[in-house]
C-alpha cells in the first residue's frame, strides 16, 4: 500500500504540503502537513480563523511524545466537530489526526482512523439541590432556634424552598470546571443572637452561579430579634417585649417565629425550608417554640428531608421545642438546676441549631450544607476534587459534595 507522509493513501483527500519539524506553537494553513516535536514541552496548534468546505490539514507526533507532552489544537473559534469548546487535546504516543473541514454546521472532523473520537464533548443537563449552612441557636435565656440554610433545588419538579418552584437544570459543558462551595453551619454563644450560617454555591464561567443564603441565627434573652438569612431564626423576649424572627429569602426559606406576649418559658423557633418557625406561644397544641420543617428530596435515589429550622430554648420540659423535620436542632431545657443549651442542627442538611434554655449554656450551632448534582452517568467525567460521594440511580450518576470541591464536566 503506498503511504503519503505518515498514512495510507487511501486516507487522503489531498496531497499535502509537508512542513520542517514543528517544536513550538505555530498557526496552521490548509493543504500542509505538520511533524509536531513536544519532547520539550506541550504546545498549542492554532487552526486558521476561517475555512472553506475540504480545507485539510494533518498532525504527527513526531517523537512519540505526545503522551507526556500533549498537543493542543485551538479551534480559533470555528466548530470542531460540531461544538466550538473545549479546545481539543491529543495526548496518545505516537497519534496522528488529519482534519477535514465540512461547513459552519460540524467544522473540522477528524477522518484518520486513530483519531475518530469525540474530542469535543457536547453539554448536557444536570439537576442540582443547594443548601446552606443552617444559623445557630441563640443564647442565654430561652433563646430562639436559628434558622435552616437557604435551599434551591431543579429535580424532578421538586419544590424550592420559601414555596418557591423548582428550578431549572444546569447546562454543564465539556471540559469546564464547575467550583463547589460548601457553607459551614453558624456557631452558638452563651450571650447574644447566634451566628449565621454561610452560603453554599456552585459557580462556573459559563453558567449563572446557584447560590444559597446562609440560615439566620436565633435571637437571645438580650437581643430579641432574630437574624434573617435563607430561613429566619426564630425571635425571643427576655426583656419582655415583643421579639421578631427574622425573614427568610425568597424561593429558598422561611422566616422564624416571634416571640408573643405573655410572657412565656420559652422563645421562638427557627424557620425552615417548608414553614415558618413556631411562635413561642405556639398556636397549635405541642409547636410552642418548634423549628419549622425542612423539605425532602429523591435527588440522591431515596427521599431524604432537609432544611429543617432549630427549636427555641425553654425554662419547662413541658414546652420542650423540637427541631424541625430536615435537621434541625431541639431547643435547650431546664433541668432541676441546670439550663441546657441547645442542640446542634444536623451537619450537611442545612438544619439551625436549637436555642439556648438559659446561662451558661450555648445555642446549638447550625448543620452545614450540602451541595449535589445528578446527571445522565454516560456524561460523566469522573473528574472531580473535594472527594464528593458518588453513587448511581437507573442510568444517572450523583455527586454528593459534603464538604467544597470541584466538578469538571
Amino acid at each position: 500500500m503506498g503511504y503519503i507522509g505518515n498514512f495510507p493513501a487511501a486516507t487522503q483527500t489531498v496531497d499535502l504540503k509537508w512542513q520542517p519539524i514543528k517544536t513550538t506553537g505555530f498557526t496552521a494553513v490548509a493543504g500542509e502537513g505538520y511533524w509536531c516535536n513536544t519532547t520539550s514541552s506541550a504546545f498549542t496548534v492554532t487552526l486558521p480563523a476561517s475555512a472553506s468546505v475540504g480545507d485539510t490539514i494533518s498532525f504527527v507526533d513526531y517523537a512519540r511524545n505526545w503522551g507526556t507532552n500533549a498537543l493542543t489544537i485551538n479551534t480559533n473559534s470555528l466548530k470542531f466537530q460540531g461544538n466550538t469548546s473545549p479546545n481539543p487535546v491529543y495526548n496518545t504516543d505516537g497519534q496522528s489526526v488529519t482534519i477535514v473541514y465540512s461547513g459552519s454546521t460540524k467544522g473540522w472532523i477528524p477522518t484518520v482512523d486513530d483519531d475518530v473520537t469525540f474530542e469535543t464533548p457536547p453539554p448536557y443537563s444536570a439537576d442540582f439541590l443547594v443548601i446552606a449552612g443552617g444559623g445557630a441557636g441563640g443564647g442565654s435565656y430561652r433563646a430562639g432556634g436559628g434558622g435552616a440554610g437557604g435551599y434551591r433545588n431543579s429535580y424532578s419538579s421538586e419544590a424550592s424552598g420559601g414555596g418557591g418552584s423548582s428550578e431549572s437544570s444546569l447546562t454543564l459543558s465539556g471540559g469546564t470546571t464547575y467550583t463547589i462551595t460548601v457553607g459551614a453551619g453558624g456557631t452558638g454563644n452563651n450571650s447574644t443572637v447566634g451566628g449565621n450560617g454561610v452560603a453554599s454555591s456552585i459557580s462556573g464561567s459559563d453558567i449563572t452561579d446557584i447560590t444559597t443564603v446562609g440560615g439566620g441565627g436565633g435571637a437571645s434573652y438580650n437581643t430579641d430579634n432574630a437574624a434573617s438569612g435563607g430561613s429566619g431564626g426564630g425571635g425571643a423576649g427576655g426583656d419582655g417585649s415583643s421579639g421578631n424572627g427574622g425573614s427568610g429569602t425568597s424561593n429558598q426559606g422561611y422566616a422564624g417565629g416571634n416571640w408573643v406576649a405573655p410572657e412565656t418559658d420559652g422563645g421562638a423557633g427557627g424557620g425552615g425550608a417548608s414553614e415558618v418557625g413556631k411562635n413561642s406561644n405556639g398556636g397549635t397544641s405541642g409547636e410552642i417554640g418548634d423549628g419549622g420543617d425542612g423539605l425532602s428530596s429523591s435527588i440522591t435515589g431515596s427521599a431524604v428531608t432537609r432544611a429543617g429550622g432549630g427549636g427555641a430554648g425553654n425554662y419547662g420540659s413541658a414546652n420542650d421545642s423540637i427541631g424541625g423535620a430536615g435537621g434541625g436542632g431541639a431547643g435547650g431545657t431546664y433541668s432541676g438546676s441546670t439550663y441546657n443549651g441547645g442542640v446542634a442542627g444536623t451537619a450537611n442538611t442545612g438544619g439551625g441549631g436549637g436555642g439556648s434554655a438559659g446561662l451558661p449554656s450555648n445555642g446549638g450551632n447550625g448543620g452545614s450544607g450540602v451541595v449535589i448534582l445528578r446527571f445522565p452517568t454516560a456524561n460523566y467525567s469522573g473528574t472531580t476534587t473535594g472527594s464528593p460521594t458518588v453513587t448511581t440511580s437507573g442510568s444517572d450518576t450523583i455527586l454528593t459534595f459534603n464538604a467544597s470541591g470541584s466538578y469538571t464536566a
